[in-house]
């Protein structure tokens, strides 16, 4: 009686779920994982990619490998592995609902991997052929403009020497530009291009003879034999917990409080627009039985500071005392600094894994044709400086029963600083799991492509404990918490002195059905900060709280409406200014027609924030692998629209957007090169993608 009663239960949310459109579906994905960040534009390429791949592709759960299944972002280390335990001692599954009977597993978590999962009869796999790739494989073009309205003083029509004696003046036209084209077979091959134009940059100018400012390709390869991952070209690399090397996607703290453990998927390809953080190279993973040896080479040009010393040493002619991370090529000093300093970096992995532990070491040398050290200052004393650079790291994680314990140790050997994080989760059930983390960056820890779990960007200058816990309360109700305590022995960014700080959340979530839900979330962070106006010769600093205090709701109105609503209220206390509030309404709306393949997205909110302290963060649907979280501060009121028409067949897909803000008190906007007259900034955006 209790599998039909599942079997019912999957034929109702199934036909909900496959009502939805693959741009829906993704989307959520996306959003929910943005939601917790803090950015203007994000590089989420990567995430999108890998859902969309699946989407297209069902991962076979009867053939599924544990990182195939890691690579879903959706499941847990627990549900992971009693899957692949129940596997192995099951065989085959003949349906998919079976799967809810496994331990830790339940419907809403089949309800997040339904649509990129299947369950099918395990075949021989034939061996691939160029008859085979071509027939099966599929190829993806994307041609994408995007603008802002408004003039901006950057963009003022002065001579070709303004511009040279100048930074404030940009060489290109306002138009960003984007085309990507790519050939993919499943999860097994890719091969792609992609070409960018920031807005400000030349395209085939004096200062951009080539075309596009930024151009990357690859060529990847998966498979189950001797060679398991080959690439060529741009590519990503990912080891142990992020403390040595890690390209990509790979955040923190987000909602899914328990979920503060990094997933590790070696080589992967490269197609995103981040133009600074990838390799570019190649590399080969292979492996015998539970073995494996990744290693990879990428030499590549990079956006620094260099300067020419007055010395005799050859080897200290040229210095570098920065590293440029925007990627943009607009003005003289932008275009003066690309590529300016060559980066060499070179690495391998050696990994033994089963289906609950595995243990790994990596090694990853760096080196630069410059020496760099940053500029004389206080704060920047414990810095690397140096030509070049080593970290050696040992990591793994063991799951036994409901307990899953992880960590890595990493090594620069420029300062012999050790790094360390350990992390621990106990699975109580299917209704509640807790997480530790402690991790310990010392200030002298030198590492470029780091990103390990912490409050800062950077991978030094902080230790640390996490908390968080997942708890579902009953069927329509679900609490997830954290609380982070962590402390800097040394100065940082706008903190002149070592610091602390705590953070804390607490999201509670109703869902009744899958066609509504509604949330209350928390948040509070503790911090210390320099004090932005003061006398004498020392800086001092002080203690700000701020709290963020979040409500939203989604409704499927039925017809093909759905309707969003949410309300943000943030504080923000120091003692230099007081307390200051900032709060921001949103309502959404989306349709999607079921008699003409058209969709919209719209939005209209209002916000009134006391400065940009008390900013409110919104994610926005955007031109599909387009990420945005603008910030709402000052007061007005935020507005778009977007279109997408789906023609020939569903093989081609036209988005129209427009974006604008409305300001109420403001006579400019922005600042410098920026910098727009009136108080209106909106951006219009098309993109048309093709698929056959």
């Amino acid at each position: 009686m209790m599998k039909y009663l599942l079997f019912i239960s999957f034929l109702v949310f199934g036909t909900i779920l496959f009502g939805q459109t693959k741009n829906e579906v993704i989307q959520q994905r996306i959003e929910f994982i943005a939601q917790d960040l803090e950015a203007e534009e994000l590089s989420l390429e990567d995430v999108f990619d890998v859902l969309n791949n699946y989407y297209d592709n069902p991962l076979n759960l009867n053939l599924a490998s544990k990182e195939d299944l890691q690579g879903l972002l959706l499941l847990s280390d627990f549900q992971i592995n009693a899957f692949l335990k129940a596997r192995e001692e099951k065989g085959v599954f003949n349906t998919i609902f079976e799967i809810q009977e496994i331990e830790y597993w339940d419907i809403p978590t089949l309800e997040n991997i339904l649509p990129f999962v299947m369950v099918s009869k395990v075949e021989e796999k034939k061996k691939g052929n160029l008859q085979k790739y071509l027939k099966e494989g599929k190829v993806e073009a994307y041609f994408r403009y995007q603008r802002n309205i408004e003039d901006k003083v950057g963009y003022a029509d002065v001579s070709d020497e303004e511009k040279e004696e100048s930074s404030k003046y940009y060489w290109g036209d306002p138009n960003k530009l984007y085309s990507r084209l790519r050939y993919t077979h499943k999860t097994d091959l890719s091969i792609g291009v992609t070409m960018e134009k920031d807005p400000g940059e030349q395209l085939f100018g004096d200062k951009s003879p080539n075309g596009f400012d930024f151009y990357s390709a690859h060529a990847y390869y998966s498979g189950n034999n001797f060679i398991r991952k080959a690439v060529i070209g741009d590519f990503q690399a990912q080891f142990g917990q992020g403390l040595a090397m890690w390209t990509g996607y790979g955040f923190s703290k987000t909602a899914d409080a328990t979920s503060a453990r990094k997933n590790a998927r070696g080589l992967k390809a490269f197609s995103s627009t981040d133009e600074t953080r990838f390799m570019r190279g190649a590399g080969l993973e292979m492996g015998i039985k539970n073995f494996s040896l990744t290693t990879f080479a990428s030499y590549k040009g990079v956006d620094g500071s260099v300067e020419m010393l007055d010395t005799l040493d050859s080897e200290e002619a040229r210095m570098a005392s920065s590293i440029n991370m925007s990627g943009y090529h607009r003005t003289s000093s932008e275009l003066d600094r690309k590529n300016s300093l060559m980066e060499l970096i070179y690495g391998a992995n050696f990994k033994y894994e089963s289906r609950n532990f595995h243990v790994g070491i990596s090694a990853v040398q760096q080196s630069y044709d410059a020496y760099y050290q940053r500029v004389d200052r206080l704060v920047n004393k414990y810095q690397f400086a140096g030509k070049e650079l080593l970290n050696l790291s040992a990591d793994y994680s063991y799951i036994f029963r409901n307990l899953s314990i992880y960590g890595e140790i990493a090594q620069s050997k420029s300062s012999d600083a050790v790094a360390v994080l350990q992390g621990a989760t106990i699975a109580m059930g299917r209704r509640a799991s807790i997480t530790a983390l402690y991790r310990n960056y010392p200030k002298d820890y030198h590492t470029f492509y780091a990103q390990g779990f912490g409050d800062g960007s950077n991978t030094n200058n902080e230790s640390g404990i996490y908390l968080g816990g997942s708890f579902k309360l009953n069927k329509q109700w679900s609490l997830n918490s954290y609380v982070d305590f962590f402390k800097s022995p040394w100065l940082k960014f706008r903190v002149d002195s070592p610091s602390e700080g705590h953070e804390l959340l607490a999201q509670l979530k109703y869902r009744p059905s899958p066609r509504f839900e509604t949330y209350l979330r928390v948040r509070e962070k503790s911090k210390m900060i320099n004090v932005s106006e003061f006398t004498g010769n020392i800086r001092p600093i002080e203690n700000y709280v701020q709290r963020k205090y979040q409500v939203g709701l989604t409704a499927d109105l039925g017809s093909g409406w759905k309707w969003r609503s949410r309300i943000d209220y943030v504080t923000d206390q120091r003692e230099s200014s007081g307390k200051q509030d900032g709060f921001a309404l949103s309502q959404d709306l989306l349709y999607r027609s079921k008699k003409f393949p058209l969709e919209v997205s719209m939005r209209y909110a209002i916000f009134n924030t006391d400065s940009y302290e008390t900013r409110v963060y919104a994610y926005e649907y955007n031109l599909e692998n387009v990420f945005s979280i603008p910030a709402y501060f000052n007061k007005g009121s935020r507005a778009y629209l977007m279109l997408r028409y789906t023609f020939f067949n569903e093989t081609c897909d036209l988005w129209v957007r427009y974006a604008a803000f409305v300001y109420n008190q403001e006579e400019t906007l922005s600042s410098g090169s920026e910098e727009i007259t009136g108080n209106v900034k909106s951006e219009v955006g098309v993109q048309l993608r093709v698929r056959f």
